[in-house]
């Protein structure tokens, strides 16, 4: 995609990229141009993501990434720099959830959720600054945060925690980056019908869910690709902190 938009000279580096909302982001931002970076635990799927991204035409590489290991982190990064040149673009999607009450929560349900979306988002991008602001060409990091992190909801309060964490680091990392040329925002996404989740909308509960919803449906997968565009890409230049919320009007109930 050419114009205000355009991602093509764009190396993006996505965490969590072997299913879900992190490879919907890699086909997208792979197909307007961008070389993408295919970061998670399974490298198999990764793999497959890969070849399937190279033989429509685009330019992929997958790694190996742990969030939840801090000591994968920069190799990961410098297999990624080695195979599609430096990294522009970060977009920290890596995210688990702990579906059970407060009172059934574990310290280790606790440390595994903040271990991965808040410690291991925030680290992944500290690193991957260090090096955008070695380089002195500036960077772009996006956070993807959740509707829960503006919100709760029983039954998940670590992850919605977390979430609410990711955004405030969103604004912190902002404001310190700034100096650097780089711009930190988050991506706050509703209720979206993935294969992790796309059984839950044919339930009672998940038809429920979804009635709650002033659109009166669940967000599909492309439903977030212009957001992702637009902040992958020069046309948010002037954003930073910012928080986008796409969600079909959930917030507003």
């Amino acid at each position: 995609m050419s114009g205000i938009f355009d991602v093509r000279k764009e190396t993006v580096l996505i965490t969590g990229a072997s299913q879900g909302l992190g490879k919907q982001f890699a086909h997208v931002l792979a197909s307007h141009g961008a070389a993408v970076v295919l970061a998670a635990r399974q490298i198999g799927k990764l793999q497959q993501l890969e070849a399937e991204i190279i033989a429509a035409g685009g330019r992929a590489a997958a790694v190996a990434m742990d969030v939840s290991d801090l000591a994968s982190i920069a190799p990961a990064i410098d297999a990624a720099e080695a195979k599609l040149g430096a990294i522009t673009v970060l977009i920290n999607n890596a995210g688990i959830a702990a579906e059970k009450l407060a009172l059934e929560h574990s310290a280790a349900d606790w440390d595994a959720v903040l271990g991965v979306n808040l410690k291991g988002g925030y680290f992944a991008a500290t690193e991957m600054a260090r090096r955008m602001a070695q380089r002195g060409q500036g960077g772009n990091i996006i956070n993807i945060a959740s509707v829960l992190g503006l919100g709760v909801m029983k039954g998940l309060s670590s992850y919605a925690i977390s979430k609410a964490a990711m955004i405030q680091a969103t604004k912190a990392l902002a404001l310190e980056f700034a100096a650097h040329n780089i711009r930190v925002n988050a991506l706050a996404p509703g209720y979206i019908d993935t294969e992790i989740n796309h059984d839950l909308w044919a339930t009672p509960a998940g038809e429920k869910l979804a009635k709650r919803i002033p659109q009166r449906r669940v967000g599909r997968e492309d439903d977030l690709d212009g957001a992702i565009l637009l902040l992958a890409s020069n046309a948010s230049r002037y954003m930073t902190g910012s928080v986008i919320t796409v969600d079909g009007g959930f917030t507003l109930t």
